[in-house]
């Protein structure tokens, strides 16, 4: 029985010092644990150059062939290349997406998520792609080693559709000269995708051959992300590197800030991005090119994630060509498995991804089956309780046992007071004369613990259940509101029906449980439930929902076998 309570003890005092992990970091402070801080600075945010001042503007953010992760960036463009003063923004328009794309460099500089609007605000889509003195997160590609065009570039646009008003694809083409060098941007737009199909043709229009690289480069400040609990706060924000060798690797802004990153410079496949919580952008170039990988600081708060992928020798009249494809957009299972090799990573389920991801698997074929991610919680909570159910019930026996001699410990307490050795050799004779594993109850919990946490970590990643009902339950990914949020003490504290139920069960699963003998407590394992209750306030509505019917199924299940062995306990008498 202690050997239960001190486990006891140790989760809750587990979970409390992860209340409070989760608070510093939804706070700014840092994390106990994690190296997870995102630079943040009290200035207002790098804002990058409009067209009317492109050519004032350092050339810092242009990638040289020499920069890699060191943060060098070599000598810049020549001024010949510097953007006139007045450009055009072209918006382009499909089912899912709003694109603002300047001829300024072809510059990527608004996108926003038609299907997917902010939690808790359906008038404001999410937008992804920014250039405002709020936000800064670009999409920029160019040429470099010589004076190519680049993202600093004037770009003429063809004339075509703006908009995907009918047919499945639209086609933004681009181009630019510069010193006989002709650059030619398509961007190719489809129906129901996130990709947009990127292509460079390089046309050399001079009298000598020449070798030009391609770069493609995201741009982002680095400011954490608005809103969400403090549950969310420890979301990965930033950019992140794949190749086959290195796998995927993340490399935060501080880590940029302080020169610090560390992640593969070269490789002859591999892809860049910047991810945040559910969604994703990223540049995957076609292919097995050689390419070379950076991450550098370009200004105050203002970093930047590239590759490089020379282009060969062009000789002259020749044309070269080199495609990518732009992913911008929620982080859909089936979507990031269509876009490249290990692109799904980007959904990050922690530590415990090799049980969150089944779990997700069985989840999503339910719910093709329910259309409801709540009645799919509940369908999951149930499959897992019968696929523990022999480990369960054996947990649930012992516990059952330990409540029937209960008196029988009480007497022994009392009996050897003051003679802690007597007292445990009484009770290990008593636990083996009633055939009793003391730590047997346990099981059911610790057994529990990994699948709790991965449930969390699929919650909290799946963009597939932000903003999903279920009943009462607006957003599934969010807490519980149906009572309204408050701010108490500096939380941000939400009340609603699912964490009420979780005390109200956890409540009736101690009264089944063998009381302590100690006085004090039974009185502190009365009061456990209100504590974890607290803090299922703050967590995703579904990650309750899972936990309530998980303890009404325990609670039926442990009803069950404590009356058919006091049932049985009375016959034999």
């Amino acid at each position: 029985m202690d050997i239960k309570r001190t486990v006891l003890w140790v989760i809750f005092s587990f979970s409390l010092l992860m209340l409070w992990d989760n608070y510093n970091r939804y706070t700014g402070k840092p994390s106990i644990f994690f190296d997870t801080t995102t630079t943040q600075t009290a200035a207002t945010p790098a804002t990058p150059a409009t067209t009317d001042d492109h050519a004032a503007k350092a050339t810092a953010d242009v990638p040289t062939a020499s920069a890699s992760n060191t943060g060098t960036t070599g000598a810049g463009v020549p001024a010949g290349v510097i953007a006139p003063a007045k450009s055009e923004v072209i918006t382009i328009t499909t089912d899912l997406m709003k694109i603002d794309i300047d001829t300024a460099g072809g510059e990527i500089r608004r996108l926003e998520l038609l299907k997917h609007h902010e939690s808790g605000d359906e008038s404001k889509n999410v937008v992804l792609f920014d250039a405002t003195a709020q936000h800064t997160y670009l999409g920029q590609t160019g040429l470099i080693g010589g004076t190519y065009p680049n993202h600093k570039s004037m770009f003429t646009p063809v004339p075509g559709a703006r908009a995907l008003d009918s047919g499945d694809q639209i086609q933004l083409v681009l181009q630019s000269e510069q010193h006989g060098v002709k650059l030619i941007k398509t961007f190719t737009f489809k129906r129901g995708e996130y990709k947009v199909d990127l292509k460079h043709d390089v046309v050399n229009n001079t009298g000598a051959p020449i070798s030009p690289s391609l770069y493609l480069q995201l741009v982002r400040d680095g400011a954490s992300l608005d809103g969400g609990s403090m549950f969310m706060a420890g979301t990965f924000t930033g950019p992140a590197i794949y190749t086959e060798i290195g796998k995927f690797q993340k490399v935060s802004f501080d880590e940029i800030e302080k020169g610090k990153s560390d992640h593969a410079v070269k490789a002859d496949n591999g892809w860049i991005s910047i991810v945040q919580h559910y969604f994703v952008s990223a540049f995957v170039p076609t292919g097995d090119a050689t390419r070379e990988f950076f991450t550098k600081k370009l200004a105050t708060n203002l970093y930047a994630v590239g590759t490089i992928l020379p282009m060969g020798t062009v000789a002259p009249g020749a044309t070269a060509s080199m495609d990518a494809t732009l992913y911008s957009g929620p982080q859909e299972s089936k979507r990031l498995e269509a876009v490249a090799e290990g692109f799904d990573l980007v959904k990050d389920y922690g530590w415990l991804t090799i049980i969150a991801k089944p779990i997700f698997w069985l989840m999503m074929q339910i719910h093709q089956i329910l259309g409801n991610w709540g009645w799919t919680i509940i369908v999951l909570t149930i499959a897992i309780k019968l696929a523990f159910f022999p480990l369960s019930a054996a947990g649930y026996r012992s516990m059952a046992k330990m409540k029937l001699v209960t008196p029988k410990m009480t007497d022994i307490r009392t009996r050897f007071k003051g003679e802690p050795q007597k007292m445990n050799a009484a009770m290990m004779e008593l636990y083996k004369k009633e055939k009793i594993n003391p730590i047997g109850g346990c099981f059911p919990m610790l057994v529990q613990i990994p699948v709790f946490i991965s449930l969390y970590w699929v919650l909290l990643a799946s963009v597939e259940i932000r903003n999903a009902p279920w009943l009462w339950v607006q957003d599934l990914a969010s807490p519980d509101v149906l009572f309204g949020a408050y701010n108490i003490f500096g939380f941000h504290l939400t009340i609603g029906i699912l964490p009420i139920l979780m005390a109200v069960s956890m409540f009736i699963q101690t009264k089944l449980n063998p009381t302590p003998p100690d006085p004090i407590q039974a009185k502190i394992m009365m009061w456990m439930p209100v504590a974890f209750s607290i803090m299922f306030f703050f967590f995703p509505a579904g990650l309750v929902l899972y936990w309530v019917v998980n303890n009404i199924l325990s609670i039926a299940q442990q009803w069950f076998i404590n009356e058919k062995l006091m049932g049985g306990s009375k016959a034999a008498n």
